[in-house]
């Protein structure tokens, strides 16, 4: 019975890992080393509970639930002699070929890592995720007028930043 609960939980992890990754990212608002360390500790976390967590209608959700609450833990407890910064290291050349995408990705997650942190992960969650107003709620442990609140904050923000054309960003 025990190795049967391990095989599905490895299952799970290894079906919903990449998913989380990306949500992870964007929290972090592209940084892949943070992001890599939420994952593992939502999964960590996962496993621990994993009969109960097995049961629930949607553990995928659930997953998404705590990496999301993960992610706000470790900005509230982010030490002093970290900063946050606009600037990506390390950029890749242009080598032709596909990378207009990656100058919008750039240019999104950029303007993402500029929003407090409770407003990306609003932003995450309401639009990367698809989740209701309600939903988005639960997951923060916070009411939905207070997420409707954030989403017109965080939204007018990122018009701000990238200009109100969002449109410019879509096109191929």
């Amino acid at each position: 019975m025990r190795q049967a609960r391990a095989d599905d939980y490895a299952e799970f992890a290894v079906a919903r890992a990449g998913h989380l990754y990306r949500s992870a990212c964007l929290l972090t608002a592209g940084d892949t080393h943070l992001a890599e360390d939420l994952v593992q500790e939502t999964l960590g976390r996962i496993y621990v509970r994993w009969g109960r967590v097995s049961r629930v209608d949607n553990p995928a959700g659930y997953a998404q639930t705590v990496l999301t609450r993960t992610f706000l833990a470790h900005q509230r407890r982010r030490s002093s002699t970290e900063r946050a910064t606009d600037t990506f290291p390390d950029r890749p050349a242009d080598e032709g070929g596909g990378h207009g995408d990656l100058s919008l990705r750039l240019t999104l997650l950029q303007a993402l890592a500029r929003l407090p942190a409770k407003d990306r992960a609003v932003v995450v969650l309401r639009y990367w995720e698809d989740r209701s107003v309600q939903e988005t709620a639960d997951a923060l442990n916070a009411s939905s007028a207070a997420v409707r609140t954030r989403c017109t904050r965080a939204l007018g923000r990122l018009r701000e930043l990238l200009g109100e054309d969002l449109g410019e960003y879509a096109a191929p």
